[in-house]
């Protein structure tokens, strides 16, 4: 399974987890969608990081070869960080 493919499947299941949240964006997560986050949501997250970051260091010398480094760096790495280290439990509408 590649890069791209499991970076969607976090991004899916994290939007399938908000869509009952949206509704109400105004009011604290509830508890079943902080769980779901902590259990499911995070790890995966921090998988599709880690995994960024690999394809990232092979992708390197290209990346710098082309002048692309810093949209490569944001995609591959920036996004599923963020979506793991810096938005608040149980909110998926942060979610790029």
């Amino acid at each position: 399974m590649n890069i791209r493919s499991r970076i969607l499947t976090c991004v899916l299941m994290l939007a399938i987890g908000a869509s009952a949240h949206s509704f109400g964006a105004d009011r604290e997560p509830n508890p079943e969608a902080m769980a779901a986050d902590a259990l499911v949501g995070r790890p995966l997250c921090f998988v599709a990081t880690a995994l960024g970051a690999a394809i990232f260091v092979v992708a390197l010398p290209v990346a710098v070869i082309t002048k692309s480094v810093n949209s490569t760096a944001k995609t591959l790495v920036g996004i599923p960080a963020a979506a793991t280290f810096t938005r608040p439990l149980g909110d998926f509408s942060s979610i790029e």
